[in-house]
């Protein structure tokens, strides 16, 4: 089985097209033969394939070599912003479009949930509620939430509560997350911005002990978890010389950074066979980033391509995916 671990989706009942009046619902069409999704005044036009229809989605990834997908929101939508009770009635309307189209195809999609985590015990309480739900295997989170990191002790009861619950937490750049003006030039927004915002929050994750504190805890970073493996020399270093960065860690850093799970999606072959060496073969997963136009079209061929040992691409393939989220294979 192969599974795509990272892909989004709008459900049709989130669009504006379901409730007109509540602004904001992204207003989602079809232009020159590429969809456009318009959401508080701003349009997104990287969206290279279907975004909300299921049979569409499940098309596409067919053609991509793709048995089963992991569907998950899309980060302008999760509303951290908003006020928590608010933000908790728009999760659940995202979650059950999400629960839905698992129940729906049970044998092709699991989908990750959303919380509100700008209250942390709301988000505790509906993470619990979501893995009771068939199909919904943990939930997606942004690297920061209204600018605090993910290792910040307001967010232990969830971190808790994910490792209790057996949730995967894919934790995603909120594809915003530095206020400098160099990232407005050249797409570097997306380029720079995404992969430094994962960087920090899993060094945040690891020098706060979190990782430590919740060795059990299924987290998977986007983007082959950014620059983070280049850093792993720094965080040893610094961890052993200054002792404001192991005032809360105690195990060595890279024992904690080798806790963490990675997508595949990193666009080089060098890269992605190091990223395999170093963090083992059982943490990695096949990523894709659909449906936007810079998401890896050749993502099985990526892995493949490595020639690696036959279980072992099987492992990044889909078998990692299958073991973390139960799935029968």
């Amino acid at each position: 089985m192969i599974v795509d671990t990272h892909a989004h989706v709008i459900p049709a009942e989130v669009t504006l097209d379901a409730v007109p009046t509540e602004a904001w619902r992204p207003r989602v069409r079809w232009q020159h033969g590429r969809q456009v999704v318009e959401v508080g005044g701003r349009e997104a036009t990287a969206v290279a394939h279907e975004f909300i229809e299921i049979e569409g989605i499940l098309d596409a990834q067919r053609r991509a070599g793709v048995d089963h997908v992991l569907l998950c929101p899309w980060v302008s939508l999760l509303r951290y912003d908003a006020d928590p009770e608010e933000g908790l009635r728009s999760s659940r309307i995202y979650n059950d479009g999400l629960a839905r189209l698992a129940q729906a195809h049970p044998e092709t999609v699991s989908v990750l949930g959303t919380v509100p985590m700008q209250d942390t015990e709301l988000a505790t309480q509906e993470l619990q509620s979501l893995m009771r739900r068939p199909g919904i295997r943990g939930v997606e989170v942004t690297t920061s939430v209204r600018g605090v990191y993910l290792g910040d002790d307001r967010f232990r009861p969830f971190w808790a509560t994910a490792e209790a619950t057996g949730a995967l937490v894919f934790i995603h750049p909120t594809q915003r997350g530095f206020d400098l003006p160099v990232f407005r030039d050249y797409f570097m927004w997306n380029s720079v911005g995404n992969p430094l915002e994962t960087t920090v929050a899993a060094a945040h994750l690891i020098l706060a002990g979190v990782m430590e504190a919740h060795p059990q805890c299924k987290i998977l970073l986007a983007h082959a978890g950014g620059t983070i493996l280049a850093l792993r020399g720094r965080l040893r270093h610094a961890h052993g010389r200054s002792p404001q960065a192991r005032s809360r860690l105690q195990e060595s850093a890279e024992d904690s950074l080798k806790r963490f799970h990675f997508d595949s999606i990193i666009y080089d072959a060098h890269l992605l066979r190091e990223l395999i060496e170093y963090a083992g073969v059982d943490h990695v997963l096949l990523g894709s980033d659909y449906p936007f136009d810079e998401h890896l079209e050749r993502a099985v061929e990526s892995v493949r391509e490595l020639a690696l040992p036959l279980d072992d691409a099987a492992r990044v393939l889909g078998g990692n995916a299958a073991r973390l989220f139960g799935l029968n294979v």
